[in-house]
């Protein structure tokens, strides 16, 4: 009943939205006689905001068209190499007249971005996407959200998230380097260590970013929730039908609503005043502060559901039963075993300031990849950066990613020496 009432108070407020909108408009075009009052700037601001606050998010767009390579800019297309019921493999693809320009591109890796499903869509990863272009050959993983997905395609587990990974691994090729942000560096983990298990197609390297591996090591206010309340209560509490307006009505899910409220009341304080501030900036003009606010809530606001069957299963494997470090975790009947996994680079990254994955959590796989030699393993701590902080932003650009590519590229020059079928032999 809850999602139904949430959604009739978005229609409901959807007019009000729209009205908003244009009552700030009269008092903010240079046309309008009403934006020249004393109170004017002020008005439009508090209607903007109002606005802002009232109307429902979609999905936006990647919206990466060009980005410059060694200097040249280069067109950039998006094109679906899978698609599957509940997930797209995404391609950037790159594309130039300069023929020399062309050869280096060739020449460059291929990193495979597994976005987390676990409430924002695959763009929050927009920036990371971006950045990497510039150096690499691209693919990402852009989920559906699971109101959009019919009920008669069958449910979605955290087995068919391993085996999704596998499938776009297997794609992908052995020349392929994974980067997993936040919540699937777990079944990510998972996927290349069955992979390795059965003698498949393993990556040249795996980077994992801000997740939950071990989530006893320094529990977050996220991780205490998850660890604390029992598997019944999760499933009475937050879980919902798709309501009848939508192609998966009836679907069983985890509501991306439920999801947006817990992450602005981690930090209602923070949020309260970046709604503040964006106000001020409208009020004195300052555009380029304004639009910086509305391109991150556009994208922080945008949410979506989360089937329930996934969801539940990474409660229960991963924050409550800790299968993976415990050595318990069997997907459709094969045991994982990261110990499996060889000639394959390990990089973990943390933030310092992560409140999301607390510190130790993903450097935690470092002790379950034992295969992986020493010199092939690394660590990271992002210095002053938040859990976005790490696959976004400033520090992103200049601290995080530097380390990210100086690794992919020495290990991909490693492999690179290594034929095919003597890489699978040694897998």
């Amino acid at each position: 009943m809850l999602y139904q009432l949430y959604e009739a108070q978005r229609a409901l407020l959807s007019p009000f939205a729209e009205a908003a909108l244009a009552a700030g408009q009269l008092y903010s075009h240079p046309l309008s006689p009403f934006a020249h009052g004393p109170l004017a700037p002020r008005v439009a601001a508090g209607l903007d905001l109002m606005h802002r606050l009232a109307k429902a998010y979609e999905k936006p767009p990647f919206a990466i068209d060009q980005v410059e390579v060694n200097g040249v800019q280069v067109a950039v297309q998006e094109r679906v190499a899978i698609e599957k019921p509940f997930c797209r493999l995404v391609r950037f693809k790159r594309f130039t007249d300069d023929a020399e320009q062309l050869e280096r591109m060739k020449d460059q890796p291929t990193v495979l971005v597994v976005a987390p499903l676990s409430g924002h869509h695959a763009t929050l990863l927009r920036d990371t996407v971006k950045q990497l272009l510039k150096e690499h050959k691209v693919y990402i993983t852009d989920w559906i959200d699971a109101r959009m997905v019919p009920l008669d395609v069958g449910p979605f587990h955290l087995d068919d998230y391993v085996t999704y990974v596998r499938e776009f691994i297997d794609h992908i090729g052995p020349h392929a380097h994974v980067i997993s942000v936040c919540q699937p560096t777990v079944p990510v983990l998972a996927a290349v260590s069955l992979q390795a298990s059965a003698g498949g197609v393993v990556p040249r390297s795996m980077t994992m970013m801000g997740g939950p591996i071990d989530a006893r090591r320094s529990p977050t206010a996220v991780n205490n929730l998850a660890m604390n309340k029992s598997y019944s209560w999760f499933e009475n509490n937050v879980i919902y039908r798709v309501p009848s307006h939508f192609p998966g009505a009836g679907r069983a899910v985890y509501p991306g609503f439920l999801q947006h409220t817990g992450f602005v009341a981690m930090n209602p304080g923070r949020h309260l005043s970046s709604h503040y501030d964006y106000f001020l900036d409208l009020v004195r003009g300052d555009e380029e502060s304004a639009e910086s606010h509305r391109v991150f809530y556009d994208e922080y606001n945008a949410v979506l559901d989360l089937p329930a069957e996934y969801y539940l299963d990474t409660i229960k494997t991963v924050f409550q039963d800790f299968a993976l470090v415990n050595g318990t975790w069997v997907v459709r009947g094969e045991p994982v075993r990261p110990q499996d996994i060889r000639n394959c680079g390990l990089l973990t990254v943390e933030g310092e300031l992560d409140d999301i994955s607390g510190a130790g959590q993903t450097r935690a796989a470092h002790d379950l990849c034992t295969g992986i030699t020493k010199d092939h393993q690394h660590h990271y701590d992002v210095k002053g950066a938040g859990h976005y902080g790490i696959f976004s932003g400033r520090r992103w650009r200049e601290h995080a990613y530097p380390v990210v590519r100086d690794f992919i590229r020495a290990h991909d020059r490693r492999q690179r020496s290594v034929p095919v079928k003597k890489q699978r032999r040694m897998a």
